[in-house]
């Protein structure tokens, strides 16, 4: 007799199981009873049925749910489903503050207490770093709260669309391109909700045609609206394209009308794709940049910068780089993707000398501007590909990361070590690019010390997180 009967019957049952989870797994349509244990990293509840993994949207940890299954995964045993009821609620379960919640798709845990929304965040990056070896050991600390969990936003991004005959300044529905109108929003600075709504008045007067994003006409598709400390705000109009004159003369109404307006820039995007600005920028009313304060720095902001949406969150994050690092007398700094330079020029006081580097030119632009607002001379800010551009650093005692989404890359990382600083603060925004990057860190002789997790963006699933290494 050939083969091994015992391992042809095991191959049997296992096809057997198979076929029966199969059978048991998730369809289309499907009316499920379920019991959520944990939210995903896009904060729709967790749940776990037939060997597959289900996530509801609206639902919380803790809360017992009938959910209709939407869509099922043809590559894993995976799911999602809308939420129809809860038999259960969560004692965290709270009313969510904007009426748009849940068509958004912009503030998904509006509905869960705050507290446990920092304790989730917490625990996030903490499953992020657990799934390292070389970070055995490494713990977080407790996040670091928003002075506001409300009215935080600086920057809104808002859609302009025609709906049922009007106006409407919105946001898209998550994966469609439905507008949902966001008049009333209580995630954005009090000067931007206001504003808006001014400019809804006005556009219902206006000769502005809102672009049709399904079939490519009309002008105007974006206004962006951003405050500052001092509720201040440089309005940008985002254009098919350039130079219609209903659009100049909605930036003249506009800032006529609204004083604290300090400029209107008409940004032109001519793609027909989803990317919200175009390469063109063109002042229509007023100044062309704003002036935002952090801590004690000042920074200059055009259009199209790239700055934190909470600026009193990151003071509070630059305020502990600088307590973590302490840049001591005749050293030397440096900042990598250092966007408009706020992190640079809050070391510099105490630092011999500051080189920031940041790919983006507009950026490095804004970073010298600020350098000159704070009569600062000793920080200097080129503009290109980090690990290009480390290679001309022959060494420095204090290194600062605070990469996009997709983290560091190795080249950079490498450059980074290779400057033999004594510590390195690596500021991030997303727990699992920051957690691979500490192993790689952790392998090149830097021990993390801490990681701190701050609420940037409060009724979201994002988690900022700064992390402190030194050098072995």
């Amino acid at each position: 007799m050939n083969g091994d009967s015992s391992t042809d019957g095991g191959a049997v049952q296992a096809s057997i199981e198979r076929a029966a989870a199969l059978r048991a797994a998730p369809r289309d349509g499907d009316a499920l009873t379920l019991t959520c244990d944990d939210l995903d990293d896009e904060g729709a509840g967790l749940a776990a049925h037939s060997g597959a993994r289900v996530h509801v949207a609206a639902a919380l940890p803790g809360e017992r749910v009938v959910a209709t299954v939407t869509h099922v995964s043809s590559h894993r045993p995976e799911a999602w489903a809308r939420l129809d009821s809860i038999e259960r609620l969560s004692p965290d379960r709270r009313p969510p503050a904007c009426a748009a919640f849940g068509s958004c798709g912009g503030c998904v845990l509006q509905h869960l207490d705050v507290a446990a929304q920092l304790g989730w965040k917490a625990r996030r990056l903490g499953r992020a770093l657990a799934a390292h070896p070389a970070l055995s050991g490494v713990s977080t600390s407790e996040a670091v709260p928003s002075q506001r969990a409300l009215g935080y936003r600086n920057r809104s991004k808002l859609v302009c669309a025609a709906r049922d005959g009007r106006v409407v300044l919105g946001a898209f529905a998550p994966r469609s391109h439905d507008v949902v109108d966001l008049a009333g929003c209580r995630v954005s600075e009090a000067p931007l909700e206001e504003l808006a709504g001014a400019l809804r008045v006005l556009l219902a007067s206006a000769d502005v045609v809102p672009y049709d994003e399904r079939t490519f006409t009309g002008d105007l598709r974006h206004v962006v609206l951003r405050a500052n400390h001092a509720g201040a705000v440089l309005a940008v109009f985002v254009v098919a394209r350039p130079g219609v004159p209903a659009v100049a003369a909605l930036a003249r109404r506009l800032r006529a009308e609204q004083p604290r307006v300090v400029g209107v820039v008409e940004n032109v995007n001519r793609t027909r794709g989803n990317v919200i600005y175009g390469d063109e920028d063109r002042t229509l009313d007023g100044a062309a940049s704003l002036e935002e304060r952090v801590g004690a720095v000042r920074l200059r902001l055009s259009p199209r910068a790239f700055f934190q949406a909470n600026r009193d969150v990151a003071a509070l994050a630059y305020a502990a780089i600088a307590r973590e690092v302490a840049v001591r007398p005749g050293e030397s700094v440096v900042d990598a993707y250092c966007g408009v330079g706020g992190i640079a020029l809050t070391l510099a006081p105490a630092a011999r000398e500051v080189v920031g580097v940041e790919e983006h030119a507009a950026a490095i632009a804004d970073a010298t501007a600020s350098a000159a607002l704070n009569r600062i001379t000793n920080a200097r800010f080129v503009a290109g590909d980090v690990a290009v551009a480390l290679r001309d650093v022959p060494r420095a005692d204090v290194v600062v990361l605070n990469p996009p989404r997709k983290g560091c890359g190795a080249g950079a990382l490498v450059e980074a070590t290779r400057l033999q600083p004594r510590v390195i603060a690596y500021l991030s925004c997303d727990p699992d690019t920051l957690a691979r990057d500490l192993a790689a860190l952790a392998e090149r002789r830097f021990a993390v010390r801490s990681v701190t997790p701050f609420d940037m963006l409060p009724h979201t699933p994002h988690v900022e997180a700064l992390a402190i290494l030194d050098r072995r």
